[in-house]
């Protein structure tokens, strides 16, 4: 590393520390107003700000001039950073090892809502409110709120940085500047979660647990106030109606709702988001279907937690408002497709993507046909515009490092002793970012069991796929590092 990546890299670090500082305040002023134990907690937060705006005043003067290796290089350190400073305060006021604060950060920074506690209501409540608020930030990326912020002192860094940060297959601007478009989509997202939070205390919860899993919901994070999850609400449909329509729309690439407020609905018209409803109205009504079928029980009651429980685990949110396992096999093989495929590329979800399997799906359909018609002329479209073959390698190499991803954690695990449901299912919920699996990491259990090694490579596993492996896998290529 030259001293240039190194002095950009530290400056970012800087901003990235301070901003958390701030946001971390909101969970010690709750703290404050219930009168718990948060002075521990205050000295770390005071600590991070001052420590972070120090190191940024002696690079003040630096100009950030961000090369594409530079940019890489922070956002990867950002997670390593947001991952250890996160599992202070749980180590501070939860007395939990490092280790398991470590990976309940890496958890609700990545959105993927997997837990190490047993007791979620025992928990103080900034504790609560911190976990849903490393969803909401981590939801939507530390890093494209902070374009808007580092655009100010870095004008043309803040693209590079954006870039290799955002989720989806492309960037997309909709305004002259990126940070215009990096606000705005932070705008739309703090509007859905505070319509989603006045509906939800409107419909009955109290107005912590509402802002709360507002949070969680629209980050596809799944973190809850409750041991049982959405399941403290089992019978009250509105609620989980209503959650259910915002894992959806959070499922969603969030360009499409942008454009939405300036009269643009094209971008729900596009054949990744028809998919994507499309498998979700398939998936919740074969699981309703399957269990009306087996048992007696209320349609009402049935429909809603099949539709609730494909939308938590297809857009990765990892919400539980049923224990799904126990309504048979049948029932766990429509859950699990469900895990295989994720939200939409430019949404707050994980896992694999639509827009990836409509790409590869075409492209299947492609070579069938040049098979049959070799002289014939064709190529690949998706939305009307033409898949490049440099795209369709991506994706495909993707998809490569998807697979072997969760084939090597599968195999990890079931070589440490854990049976071969739990240790697959846990493999694609770290990798996809989903939460809950099957077995020993079932909607109903934790994460708690397993070792401290077990966690830190879960975690691992877990910002691997959060960056979607090419962002880590190049700082290892020495190619990378002379080139750029």
């Amino acid at each position: 590393m030259d001293a240039l990546a190194l002095k950009n890299s530290t400056k970012i670090l800087a901003l990235v520390g301070m901003f958390i500082a701030v946001f971390f305040a909101l969970p010690i002023l709750v703290g404050l107003f219930d009168g718990e134990a948060i002075v521990p907690f205050l000295v770390f937060d005071l600590g991070l700000f001052l420590g972070s705006f120090f190191v940024f005043l002696l690079l003040l003067k630096h100009p950030l001039n961000m090369r594409i290796r530079d940019a890489i290089l922070s956002v990867n350190l950002i997670w390593l950073m947001l991952g250890l400073t996160g599992a202070i305060p749980y180590l501070l006021s939860t007395h939990v090892s490092f280790v398991d604060g470590l990976f309940e950060a890496v958890s609700g920074y990545t959105t993927t809502g997997a837990t190490i506690y047993h007791d979620i209501e025992g928990l103080p409540h900034h504790i609560l409110l911190l976990r849903s608020l490393m969803h909401w930030l981590g939801g939507m990326g530390i890093i494209v709120l902070g374009v808007g912020l580092f655009s100010l002192i870095n004008p043309t860094g803040s693209m590079a940085l954006f870039k290799a940060e955002a989720t989806g297959n492309k960037l997309e601007k909709l305004s002259p500047k990126i940070q215009d478009t990096a606000l705005r989509i932070w705008g739309v997202y703090v509007m859905l979660t505070l319509a989603d939070m006045v509906l939800l205390w409107a419909e009955g919860m109290s107005l912590f647990d509402a802002v709360n899993h507002a949070f969680s919901t629209l980050s596809t994070g799944g973190f809850s106030t409750k041991n049982d999850s959405m399941a403290h609400w089992e019978y009250q449909p509105a609620i989980l109606w209503t959650t259910t329509v915002f894992m959806i729309l959070a499922g969603i690439n969030f360009l499409a709702h942008l454009r939405l407020f300036k009269g643009d609905v094209s971008g729900y018209r596009s054949e990744e988001v028809r998919w994507y409803l499309i498998a979700f109205v398939v998936l919740s009504v074969a699981l309703a279907w399957y269990r009306i079928e087996t048992g007696n029980v209320q349609p009402g009651y049935v429909i809603t937690h099949s539709f609730f429980s494909i939308a938590s685990i297809l857009t990765t949110t990892g919400f539980a408002s049923v224990n799904y396992e126990m309504w048979g096999s049948s029932a766990g093989v429509i859950v699990f497709v469900a895990m295989l495929i994720g939200g939409n590329a430019g949404s707050t979800a994980g896992g694999f993507k639509v827009s990836r399997y409509v790409v590869l799906m075409k492209n299947l359909g492609l070579q069938v046909r040049r098979m049959l018609h070799p002289k014939a002329i064709t190529a690949l479209y998706v939305d009307g515009n033409r898949v490049t073959y440099e795209t369709l390698g991506i994706i495909t190499a993707f998809a490569l490092l998807f697979a072997l991803s969760n084939v090597v954690l599968t195999f990890y695990l079931y070589a440490r002793g854990y049976d071969l449901l739990t240790s697959l299912s846990a493999a694609i919920a770290m990798v996809g970012n989903i939460g809950p699996g099957f077995a020993r990491v079932g909607v109903v259990e934790n994460y708690t069991f397993f070792s401290a090694v077990d966690k830190v490579i879960l975690s691992g596993a877990m910002i691997l796929g959060r960056l979607e492996f090419f962002t880590v896998i190049v700082l290892f290529s020495r190619t990378f590092w002379k080139r750029f």
